[in-house]
């Protein structure tokens, strides 16, 4: 994949892409967190590559959102999604979400949306995911209790490339590989010439060592799992939680894992400690605290020798005739001969007493037990001393053989486990994606959501659908049935819903406060998340696939010469080539003059409705602008009820084909008919 094709991506970024393991597959699936391990990538920026990629990918030339108010709305609903994940990878990957005019696009998210509509928010699910999170790389890992060893430079070289972990030491011979072994608890010999040599120490020929790599140094895959234990374990809960009925994968399948073995993976994690070493075996526990413990256990066997042989001497009368004493005293023997001669059993028995305790205290094998035997002299001394020399010994026969069964458990447990490693990183990522699967779930039950239909029949929709070659332009701009505005600061079931469909251009008239900012706000919103491919607040929603967004807010103010110019080369532009857009324009008529606003507004919908642009402008001029129209012109109405307590009651959901009255009609209105004075009915006749 050439990476600087992606929009956005320039020689930099691409380089740093490349150090990603597998940058194709993270763009693929708009995996947010794992470009964002890309040196000098944000997940902000990765979210921007993800996206550029997918652009890409569909031919999407992008720019839909046009305005500000336009990207205002598209990240207020996107912010709405975001809030409903749980893991802050999920809101990266929200973040590749956005409003697209090509249709395989549109189609393409559809389709994932419709999938997360099946999903059941559950409590123990959403619980599980708080402890998801991406899986990291394992640190460097050094081994120091084996080598690899070789005669050949070159198979050095290779060697220190492919097992970066463990020392690799050039010998020349066997004699060779016997030094190393002394200094080694595992010698591993690369060459083939080794085979059959006969080498005291844990010696081995294994020339295919640099090929299987996980087998000579379990320690590498084991690194991955203990340091991503616990994430794997959330994400493992989290499957756990959806039920047997449901798996992680699209759709319930849970053939996305691969070759992952849940069972096999929690039983793994269970022994694994979050040190890389294995835990739960008796053998391995044995070995570690007899290592641990010797010095300890030996200074203890030396004072159970020699607290019985103390006893002994001090329960005994020992009587030594002068003659035998004077030998003794010629001979230049000491306290030793006395005991050998007098208390010899009593010794042996206390010698025997220590040599117990140590080898019932450090659970001692056969051979372990032979070696401990020979550490306290058979040969009668007060005090009784362990043999220094002795315990060295017996010390590194149990640092050998610890090593060895934790070698041979982190062997057999890496074997278990590394097969597992890509499915583990897909058993996490497909965590995320149900997060972010959730929060579409979520949002589209907290806004009554439903999935819009598109009128497909554009040209270059055609080019898409080879079975619709000659579809026709479809009539329908949007039609929006119980629609419920999503960016209103106010509890769903406050929200008045509102019906509203417009083809073409259109003027919005209607009282003040009577909602029609917020029904452009709605329209705005369904748009967008329509175009994003996911499900809209209404009950139904039919819509034309649109190039691009321009939602003009409403401007305070009279606008300066510059900005009034500015502002007409915008529409300029949509007047020579928007027939592919949405317009939607909030009293455009504040920019100059009231007289001037009504004929620019015109002139600007009458090109629009000869492009076969859909608009929608709201104007307190709607009457006016029609009159100076050379086409016809539809209006729209928003109206008001009446006046009641003061407070106006309105139909929030326009009246086609309708200029609404104005709030001081309403007032005039109100007046007349409480009044008993003519002035109030002569203001009334002013509104005819």
């Amino acid at each position: 994949m050439d990476l600087e094709s992606i929009p956005g991506v320039g020689e930099k970024t691409a380089r740093a892409l490349a150090d990603l393991d597998d940058p194709e597959t993270a763009l693929e699936n708009g995996d947010v967190a794992t470009l964002a391990r890309a040196p000098g990538v944000t997940p902000g920026r990765a979210a921007r590559i993800a996206r550029g990629a997918i652009r890409r990918d569909h031919d999407d030339p992008g720019g839909f959102l046009a305005t500000d108010r336009a990207r205002e709305i598209n990240r207020t609903v996107l912010d709405l999604l975001k809030d409903r994940t749980v893991t802050d990878d999920a809101a990266h990957r929200l973040e590749t979400l956005y409003p697209s005019p090509a249709r395989s696009r549109i189609e393409e998210v559809q389709a994932f949306a419709e999938r997360a509509l099946e999903r059941d928010p559950d409590d123990a699910v959403l619980t599980a995911l708080e402890g998801v999170e991406p899986l990291e790389r394992p640190g460097d890992v050094r081994v120091r209790d084996r080598c690899l060893a070789t005669t050949d430079a070159e198979r050095y070289a290779q060697a220190r490339e492919a097992i970066p972990e463990i020392s690799v030491e050039i010998v020349e011979d066997a004699q060779g590989l016997a030094e190393l072994a002394r200094g080694y608890a595992t010698v591993i010999a690369i060459d083939e010439s080794f085979a059959g040599v006969a080498v005291e120490g844990d010696v081995r020929v294994r020339p295919d060592a640099l090929e299987t790599p996980a087998e000579i140094v379990p320690e590498r895959p084991l690194e991955f799992f203990a340091r991503n234990r616990d994430r794997l374990r959330a994400a493992v809960a989290v499957h756990r939680a959806l039920g047997d009925g449901e798996g992680l994968g699209p759709a319930g399948d849970e053939a996305w894992a691969g070759d992952l073995d849940l069972e096999t993976l929690e039983a793994g994690l269970e022994r694994l400690e979050a040190d890389g070493t294995v835990a739960g075996d008796d053998e391995l526990d044995r070995l570690t605290v007899a290592v641990d413990d010797l010095d300890a256990v030996m200074g203890v066997g030396e004072s159970v020798a020699n607290d019985r042989l103390r006893e002994a001497i001090e329960e005994r009368d020992v009587t030594i005739e002068g003659a035998d004493l004077l030998s003794l005293v010629e001979r230049g023997a000491g306290v030793d001969s006395l005991l050998s001669r007098e208390l010899a059993d009593e010794y042996a028995a206390a010698v025997d007493a220590a040599r117990d305790h140590v080898i019932d205290a450090l659970d001692l094998d056969t051979g372990e037990a032979e070696i401990a035997t020979r550490a306290f002299p058979d040969e009668p001394t007060f005090p009784v001393e362990r043999d220094e020399g002795v315990v060295s010994r017996l010390r590194e026969e149990l640092v050998a053989a610890r090593d060895r069964r934790a070698t041979q458990l982190k062997r057999e447990l890496a074997a278990d486990l590394a097969a597992q490693r890509e499915a583990a990183h897909e058993l996490v990522r497909t965590a995320i994606e149900l997060d972010v699967e959730l929060a579409i779930a979520r949002f589209a039950a907290d806004y009554d959501c439903t999935m819009p239909t598109f009128v497909w029949g554009e040209a270059s929709d055609c080019e898409q659908a080879s079975d619709d070659k000659a579809a026709p332009v479809p009539e329908v701009g949007f039609a929006i049935d119980c629609g419920r505005s999503p960016v209103l600061e106010e509890p769903l079931e406050a929200i008045d819903p509102v019906d509203y469909a417009v083809s073409g251009v259109t003027l919005l008239s209607g009282v003040n406060s009577g909602g029609k900012t917020s029904t452009l706000d709605l329209v705005a919103s369904v748009v967008v998340l329509a175009h994003m491919g996911l499900p809209v607040p209404a009950d139904e929603v039919r819509l034309r696939r649109f190039d691009d967004l321009h939602y003009h807010a409403k401007t305070q103010g009279t606008l300066d010469a510059g900005a009034f110019e500015s502002t007409l080369w915008q529409f300029a532009d949509l007047a020579d080539g928007g027939e592919g857009s949405l317009v939607l324009v909030d009293e455009l008529e504040s920019i100059t003059e009231p007289g001037a606003s009504a004929k620019i507004i015109a002139g600007i919908l009458e090109a629009l409705a000869e492009n076969g642009a859909t608009a929608v402008f709201v104007s307190h001029l709607a009457g006016e602008i029609r009159e100076m129209a050379s086409a016809e012109i539809a209006v729209d109405g928003i109206e008001a009820v009446g006046l009641v307590d003061g407070e106006l009651e309105v139909n929030r959901s326009p009246v086609k084909d309708h200029l609404a009255r104005s709030t001081p009609e309403l007032i005039v209105e109100k007046l007349a008919g409480e009044a008993d004075s003519e002035f109030y009915g002569r203001l009334l006749e002013k509104f005819e």
